[in-house]
C-alpha cells in the first residue's frame, strides 16, 4: 500500500551534502525504502550514489553497517535540532508541543527515511536491541527531562513516573508515523501535531 503513495523528501542535514559518503548515505536511504533492506543491492546502492560498488567499501562494511550508520547519524542530528528548538523555552506545555511538532515534521517530510527508521530497522530483533541500547534511550531521556521540568513547575501531576509518560509519548508519536507511511490516503502528517499534542496534555478528562 505505501508503494502508491508519492515520496515527499526533504533531506535531512546528515545526508544532505555532495561528499561520496554523504551521496552513498542517502542512496541507501532510497534504496532501503525502496526495495527493502534485505532485498537492497550494494550495486543499487553505489548506481544511486553515483560511485562504483568498491567505494561503499571505502567508508563502510557492508548493507548493516549502513543501516546502523544511518539511524545513528539521523538520531543524533534529531536529537541536536530538538536541543536546539528546545533552548530558551521555558513553559512544560510548550517543549512538549515542540518536541511532538518536531518528531512528525521531521519524519513526515522524509517518507523513505521513515520507512527505514519505522519498518527496515524493525525486522531484526539484533538491530533493535542495539539501537535500542542508546539512541532510543537518548530520546526518551530527553522526553523525561521535559516532563520532569513539568512536574517541577507544577503543571504536570507528581503522580505520574517521567519515563512511563516518556515512552507513552514516544509510543503515540511512533504510531503516528507508522500508519501515515502504511495509509493509501495522503495527508500532512505534521498536521496531526497540535492534536496529538493537545491529547497528550490534556488526555482524555
Amino acid at each position: 500500500m505505501a508503494a502508491r503513495r508519492s515520496p515527499t523528501t526533504t533531506e535531512p542535514a546528515s545526508f544532505s551534502g555532495t561528499s561520496k559518503r554523504e551521496r552513498i548515505l542517502r542512496a541507501a536511504v532510497e534504496v532501503f525504502a525502496r526495495s527493502g533492506y534485505f532485498n537492497a543491492k550494494v550495486t543499487d546502492i553505489a548506481k544511486g550514489a553515483g560511485v562504483a560498488d568498491g567505494t561503499i567499501y571505502l567508508y563502510f562494511d557492508g548493507k548493516e553497517d549502513l543501516l546502523v550508520t544511518i539511524f545513528r547519524e539521523y538520531t543524533r542530528n534529531y536529537l541536536h535540532e530538538l536541543e536546539k528548538r528546545l533552548a530558551g523555552v521555558n513553559r512544560a506545555e510548550e517543549r512538549i508541543r515542540i518536541t511532538i511538532t518536531h518528531h512528525l515534521e521531521t519524519l513526515g517530510s522524509d517518507r523513505p527515511l521513515a520507512v527505514v527508521s519505522q519498518v527496515e530497522l524493525r525486522h531484526s530483533l539484533k538491530f533493535m536491541s542495539l539501537l535500542s541500547q542508546q539512541e532510543v534511550a537518548d530520546y526518551l531521556n530527553m522526553l523525561r527531562k521535559v516532563v520532569e521540568h513539568g512536574q517541577a513547575e507544577g503543571v504536570f501531576r507528581r503522580n505520574l513516573h517521567p519515563q512511563l509518560v516518556a515512552k507513552s509519548v514516544f509510543g503515540i508519536l511512533d504510531e503516528m508515523v507508522t500508519s501515515w507511511i502504511l495509509s493509501e490516503k495522503e495527508y500532512d502528517l505534521a498536521a496531526q501535531a497540535e492534536p496529538v499534542a493537545d491529547f497528550v496534555l490534556n488526555g482524555l478528562l
